[in-house]
């Protein structure tokens, strides 16, 4: 058996070869996958890309057994932007569907995640697991206070998605001082059922992966979801700030991070 040390490997995309790999690697997720399209997406070449790719970085996971001269040994995709990197007027890609201006109001240092992915033969494995020890290490380095961005459930059908939804607003609505808004016309509500009518087991157990990941660290989500059509994604916006992080939760977040 190959020692997982020798698998995989983690960094920033260095070169517009490496962020090619990480298009690829998102078009077969989002686009073959999810059935999602975009003005700038090319299905000829197979890359999901959009106007904000040249200003994130990209950290990626590496399979080392992968060729990379066919863009296939990217396995693993988080984009980060920073606050620090947006100039006079720049917008976080989030700002197209979420009212981001709690957070700007905090002069916190900010994190805009997003466009995160696994490839298929490395779910339910340890990939996300080295994504996200990736990202402690991005987010300890560089003194990042709140991490923020849009994380989706697949397809639009209200009706279906209304336990989730109505669950996350009712036990993980931010406090106001955080709470982002869904702008319109995309907005959507989610408080759709009462308290008293919730079956957590069922609203959690159709809830992604990711989300629950997020909540698990002392995430919350913002006021209203929203209806993203070209992606074919009702997205949330999940907001974490790292000081309320109970010990607990930044132990899980940083293990592996001392010694």
């Amino acid at each position: 058996m190959i020692a997982e040390e020798s698998v995989f490997s983690l960094r920033l995309a260095r070169d517009a070869r490496d962020l090619r790999a990480a298009q690829r690697l998102r078009y077969g997720v989002f686009v073959e996958e999810l059935g999602a399209d975009g003005p700038l997406v090319d299905h000829q070449a197979r890359l999901e890309r959009d106007r904000f790719d040249d200003i994130f970085d990209h950290l990626l996971l590496i399979d080392n057994r992968r060729d990379p001269g066919l863009l296939e040994d990217v396995v693993g995709v988080y984009r980060l932007l920073p606050s620090d990197r947006l100039g006079p007027g720049g917008r976080f890609y989030s700002e197209a569907e979420y009212d981001l201006a709690p957070l700007r109001a905090t002069g916190r240092k900010l994190l805009e995640l997003g466009r995160s992915c696994v490839h298929p033969d490395h779910r339910g494995g340890t990939a996300m697991f080295h994504l996200w020890n990736g990202l402690a290490d991005y987010v300890l380095e560089r003194g990042i206070e709140i991490l923020f961005g849009v994380a989706s459930f697949h397809g639009t059908d209200i009706a279906r998605l209304t336990p989730s939804l109505a669950y996350l607003h009712h036990h993980h609505l931010a406090p106001p001082a955080l709470r982002v808004r869904a702008r319109e016309p995309g907005f959507q509500r989610m408080d759709l059922l009462p308290p008293d009518q919730l079956d957590r087991k069922a609203a959690m157990a159709a809830t992604p992966a990711l989300i629950k990941a997020y909540l698990r660290l002392g995430g919350f989500v913002g006021e209203g979801a929203w209806i993203d059509r070209d992606f074919n994604t009702t997205d949330v916006c999940l907001v974490m700030d790292t000081g309320r992080m109970s010990e607990r939760h930044r132990g899980y977040y940083t293990r592996g991070r001392q010694g």
